[in-house]
């Protein structure tokens, strides 16, 4: 069968695929209703893809319009295991999220939550349809999974993604900083030698602006209306920060450089950047990019508290990792090594995230008052 005989074969496909998408969402209680006119369309931004590979061993060749062009298995793999990742994340934010819609603290915030969780909705069903068009029975393998791994249940393959959301001050805090973090994922792959992959990142960038300008715009409403302690704030951004630094992977990794030898998957700055690649040390360079990007907002959203207030910080990146030359240390967030037994430890941790005390008093006391700063929904 010719390749693009096999493209329109596995594009039928995808029609199974979405019969499960409208069951996945059934399952994890979205109502289709909410979407309103809302439409999952297949979009692709061609001009800004480019026509030659950017980087790496291919560097100069034609990008790959399809999955026979592409030269070996082993980077077919690692296109598809960069696919179903994206693929992952989006549903799983829906997952954690959808149940906020019904506790609103104004129509701006629940207008703004759900169109974040359509446009995570398109982003995965985008990156099922590269699986399910391009990558024959393996890709629909892999888009089928994408619907069965479950944030509730643990299941989904980053941790940040299994992390639960249970109130606004979550919602805020994860959209700053993990929709951050898809930004610099996304912005890396739209460089990508395949080229229905880096096609498919212009658009999605330009709803992931959206994604994470609402959670800087929620948490400046919260420090500027003043009644959420920046104290008790803090707490969550120490919380928050070091699973956002976990989403860039291990230190020194031998995927990261396989990625950018295959021109998959390129730096953050690729198209940017003066100096050539350090292909051993890939994950650092755009964790620290996106390390000194939080600290550069933070200070800008710290500068609208109230008088008297502390200011407020993004935490040591050392605090907290679980993954990279950090991981399971004890450090203070302030970076400094913590002196102490496994009882000091405990309770420092007490002292610096939120405790069920410090879950307990924001939802019974400060969210029972008018806890951030009203604005108006001017959209459609």
């Amino acid at each position: 069968m010719a390749d693009t005989e096999v493209v329109a074969d596995y594009t039928q496909n995808f029609e199974g695929w979405i019969d499960d998408f409208n069951e996945w969402q059934t399952r994890i209680g979205f109502d289709p209703s909410w979407l309103g006119d809302y439409r999952f369309d297949i979009k692709f931004d061609w001009d800004t893809a480019g026509n030659q590979i950017e980087f790496g061993d291919f560097e100069g060749k034609p990008k790959w319009n399809r999955r026979m062009q592409i030269p070996q298995q082993t980077i077919r793999d690692a296109i598809i295991n960069m696919v179903s990742v994206q693929g992952d994340t989006e549903f799983a934010s829906v997952e954690q999220q959808n149940h906020l819609l019904a506790s609103a603290p104004t129509e701006y915030d629940r207008k703004s939550a759900l169109r974040i969780m359509c446009e995570e909705q398109r982003h995965g069903w985008q990156m099922a349809y590269l699986l399910c068009t391009f990558f024959g029975e393996q890709g629909m393998r892999e888009a089928a999974k994408l619907l069965e791994r479950n944030a509730q249940e643990g299941t989904r393959i980053l941790g940040s993604f299994n992390a639960p959301i249970d109130h606004w001050l979550d919602f805020f805090c994860f959209t700053h900083f993990i929709d951050r973090d898809g930004k610099y994922q996304l912005k890396m792959l739209s460089t990508s030698s395949f080229k229905p992959l880096a096609a498919s990142m212009g658009p999605m960038l330009k709803e992931e602006s959206f994604h994470l300008g609402t959670g800087a715009n929620g948490l400046r409403r919260i420090v500027k209306q003043g009644v959420i302690p920046c104290a008790l704030l803090q707490k969550y951004l120490n919380k928050w920060v070091s699973t956002g630094l976990d989403l860039f992977g291990t230190d020194d990794s031998t995927s990261a450089q396989w990625a950018y030898v295959y021109g998959v998957k390129g730096r953050y700055d690729e198209r940017e950047a003066q100096e050539p690649a350090d292909r051993e040390h890939l994950n650092e360079a755009s964790r620290e990019l996106y390390f000194q990007e939080l600290r550069d907002e933070m200070r800008r959203i710290s500068k609208v508290r109230k008088e008297g207030e502390p200011e407020l910080y993004i935490p040591s990146d050392k605090f907290k990792r679980g993954i990279g030359k950090y991981a399971g240390k004890r450090y203070t967030v302030h970076g400094e090594d913590f002196e102490g037994d496994d009882v000091a430890w405990d309770e420092y941790l007490s002292a610096v995230l939120p405790t069920e005390e410090d879950e307990e008093k924001l939802i019974n006391e400060y969210m029972k008052e008018e806890w951030i700063q009203y604005r108006e929904w001017k959209g459609d």
